[in-house]
């Protein structure tokens, strides 16, 4: 990639709005700002100077504008930057971009912003994807799960990790090489040690991709229960809105319906099912095939009952099914019946009201717990993994030094378990960028919208 050249993009999202932005980075970037715009004062580094674009033939002013400028290498992308802010109309915005590309600039691919503050060494790749992960956030914790990660979070978690290894390598290296001068060899039981600690250190930090995988995708939670259990009902109480159509004809729903909610900060994309039950009308039938599918592609699953009813053949088929999957069992219309006490050898039951919202917010509880385990937020302030690129390279890690931990056993020559460490290390390095290819680099920054 050219970083000697002057990028142009709208950095607004599409559409019209109360302002528009205009962003320039490179290092013609004042030059050809100040060629297409009237300002009232001269550019100064960290100051917004009041503008007007115009014409280049006519000098008719075209609209009026804000710019900032932000001097390298104390800018986003460690270039000298030029934003313009003129009002939100997609004309004026494209004519401004025309205007900077006709003296010179060029359009931005997806993610060069970022991209270039990755490659001047102003942010590593761990807090250029966390700014992706920034713009796509759904809820308010994942938002500041990603500013965690954009301040350096993970990267400072795996640091000590990688100071460690670095340490045992020279101590290692020196003991091979400078052996003649009495420098000592470490013994096996050092090199395990040490490496037994870095192992335990990744492995915790492997395991906490399971939440932040959850965090970072969110999840799909099914309920399903028999025609007229109240599974709409407690849909609508878990969104918080009349949003399915609730009678009490069995069998209304006869479609998926689907809403996502945010619990515990944590996107839930709740599907309401049609009742389950042997039909033999077309549709419905239709509508409980999807059911079934829905059951079997959730993350999690809600087992409706009807507390005012004994257990049906098609509960006992529907507990059996779910409780080889993550499941809940509710016991609903507990209002109708307060004396019930349901029993289950498999699943968790919870009592519920639809109507009076009894038994709601621990149910919501329950659903978290299942979801994130005991300690939800706790993790967020050390860094933890919720990218699937970061975790196969810490897998990839973990294999290398296990690898020189079953060496070190067997008494192998220092130099060929240094050839693990090495494999241990970059690994590790690949996470935050230190070394990772084009393709990698081109695959990740293609992901981001133009103009960040």
């Amino acid at each position: 990639m050219n970083l000697d050249d002057t990028i142009v993009a709208i950095a607004t999202p599409p559409g019209r709005g109360g302002i528009g932005v205009v962003r320039l980075a490179g290092p013609e970037a004042r030059a050809i700002a100040c060629s297409m715009l009237r300002l009232k004062h001269e550019l100064a580094a960290g100051r917004a100077v009041f503008g007007e674009v115009v014409e280049p033939a006519t000098g008719e002013r075209i609209d009026e504008t804000v710019v900032t400028f932000f001097a390298k290498p104390h800018s986003y992308t460690a270039d000298d930057v030029i934003e313009i802010s003129a009002h939100g109309a997609p004309v004026v915005l494209r004519h401004i971009v025309e205007l900077a590309t006709s003296r010179g600039a060029r359009l931005a691919e997806p993610g060069e912003f970022t991209m270039r503050a990755f490659l001047n060494g102003r942010i590593d790749l761990t807090q250029a994807e966390a700014v992706r992960d920034l713009i796509e956030s759904q809820t308010l914790y994942q938002a500041k799960v990603a500013v965690q990660q954009l301040e350096g979070s993970l990267s400072r978690t795996l640091q000590p990790m990688k100071r460690k290894l670095v340490e045992l390598v020279a101590v290692m290296e020196a003991g091979i090489d400078f052996a003649e001068d009495d420098v000592s060899v470490l013994p096996a039981t050092e090199i395990l040690s040490r490496l037994e600690e870095v192992q335990v250190r990744l492995e915790q930090l492997r395991a906490s991709f399971a939440y932040g995988k959850i965090v970072h995708e969110g999840l799909t939670l099914a309920i399903v229960g028999r025609p007229n259990v109240g599974k709409s009902s407690l849909f609508n109480r878990l969104v918080e809105r009349e949003r399915a159509i609730v009678t009490a004809t069995p069998g209304t729903t006869r479609d998926l319906i689907t809403e996502t909610v945010a619990l515990g900060g944590i996107p839930i994309k709740l599907v309401d099912t049609a009742g389950i039950r042997h039909s033999t009308d077309e549709a419905e039938s239709i509508g409980i095939r999807k059911s079934y599918e829905a059951l079997s592609e959730a993350d999690l699953v809600l087992v409706v009952l009807d507390s005012t009813q004994e257990l049906s053949a098609e509960d006992r088929e529907l507990l059996a099914v779910s409780s080889r999957r993550r499941a809940l069992a509710v016991a609903n219309k507990a209002d109708l019946a307060p004396d019930l006490q349901l029993q289950l050898a498999d699943l968790q039951v919870f009592k519920t009201s639809a109507v009076t919202g009894a038994g709601i917010e621990e149910l919501r509880a329950a659903i978290l717990e299942q979801v994130a385990g005991r300690s939800v937020r706790g993790e967020q302030e050390t860094g933890f993994l919720t990218n699937i690129r970061h975790q196969r390279l810490v897998e990839e890690s973990l294999s290398c030094i296990d690898a020189a931990c079953q060496a070190a056993k067997r008494s192998i020559p220092h130099e060929m378990i240094m050839l693990d460490l090495y494999g241990a290390l970059r690994p590790l390095d690949a996470i935050t960028g230190e070394t990772t290819t084009d393709d990698i680099l081109n695959l990740i920054f293609s992901s981001f919208c133009i103009g960040k």
